[in-house]
């Protein structure tokens, strides 16, 4: 799920950027260990997770709070960027979708700026029996005026030596590193925990208990975005090392 900002909200942002430096308080939620299965390669300071994928894990799917996917929820996003105001709508559909012999949500997310259509894109996510958030693939295109110009970023796990990656981890640890997305030469992002228990100022509220992660992909060098995602909630802030303010949540709402 991607996500969006207002510059009437420029005070708050600086507080909540001071926020993420605050002192860690413990665990955010108390689902299960990632998974009997996984591995981890531990340093000082981070440790890779790798959790081998296996259909059969998803024979029963248990919810994580930080990536909810109850059907009918809805989140709305705002930045403001030096094109103008972007919006993003996202909503968990009632479809679903069999990838790896696995069933999959249908997420659809529409992003516009100053009131026009730039991307339509339907996310395939699904949970483990463990509570990970597993990324099966998306299909993107990206709109000029009204029509199709690109379906860059698009990609699908099982084809084209593309895998399944994991978007949030069931219990997540500072310093947990893991592969979101693996489609070659179209995504690989990665994502690195860096707090727990932050608190987020936004226009939809004062959101605490927040886990907050860096994420980059090596085929953008340089490029990195900072998320707080809010139990109950999921994602309610993304700043990016690029032009223009941060995506804050603007509303939620649920069945």
């Amino acid at each position: 799920m991607s996500i969006s900002r207002a510059s009437r909200w420029t005070a708050a942002i600086v507080a909540v950027l001071g926020l993420w430096s605050c002192s860690k308080e413990g665990a955010l939620n108390t689902l299960a260990p990632r998974s009997a299965q996984s591995l981890a390669t531990a340093s000082s300071t981070t440790q890779t997770i790798t959790i081998p994928f296996d259909s059969n894990n998803f024979s029963t799917h248990r919810p994580n709070s930080f990536f909810p996917l109850v059907i009918g929820t809805t989140w709305d996003y705002r930045q403001d960027t030096p094109d103008g105001v972007e919006t993003n709508h996202v909503v968990v559909t009632s479809d679903s979708k069999t990838i790896e012999n696995v069933s999959v949500a249908v997420v659809h997310d529409v992003v516009s700026l100053n009131g026009t259509v730039k991307e339509d894109t339907f996310d395939w996510y699904a949970s483990d029996k463990d509570g990970n958030v597993w990324y099966f693939g998306e299909d993107t295109k990206t709109l000029l005026n009204g029509q199709v110009v690109s379906t860059l970023g698009s990609w699908e796990a099982g084809k084209a030596n593309a895998q399944a990656g994991i978007v949030m981890l069931a219990n997540p640890m500072i310093g947990d590193v893991y592969q979101q997305e693996n489609s070659p030469g179209v995504v690989a992002d990665m994502a690195r925990v860096k707090a727990l228990n932050q608190t987020a100022v936004v226009p939809y509220g004062t959101l605490t208990g927040c886990l907050k992660t860096q994420e980059w992909t090596p085929i953008e060098p340089g490029s990195r975005a900072f998320k707080l995602y809010a139990p109950g909630i999921g994602t309610v802030m993304e700043d990016e090392n690029k032009a223009g303010g941060p995506v804050l949540l603007t509303g939620f709402s649920t069945p």
